[in-house]
């Protein structure tokens, strides 16, 4: 997965977190994917829109827990957000 700002557009919520985490490049892999697919399901177009921070929070959060499946992460992270 390339990092928006590689893609010339600001950084979302989850790539400035990744900026001062130890995480390896697999691990924010699998987080990028569940944030993406997180805010697909959550119809979160606007990358800009403070719920997206709460989001990559969440998704953080959850695999500082040892989750590691992009699915179960956005499930999980949608089920504690209580936003679904």
């Amino acid at each position: 997965m390339i990092a928006p700002v590689l893609l010339g557009r600001a950084a979302m919520a989850i790539y400035r977190l990744f900026q001062n985490s130890p995480l390896d490049a697999d691990v924010k892999d699998v987080l990028g994917q569940a944030y993406e697919r997180t805010l697909r399901k959550l119809s979160l177009v606007d990358r800009d829109d403070p719920v997206t921070q709460l989001v990559a929070k969440k998704i953080m959060d959850i695999g500082q827990r040892g989750v590691r499946d992009p699915k179960r992460l956005s499930e999980l992270t949608i089920k504690e957000l209580g936003v679904e």
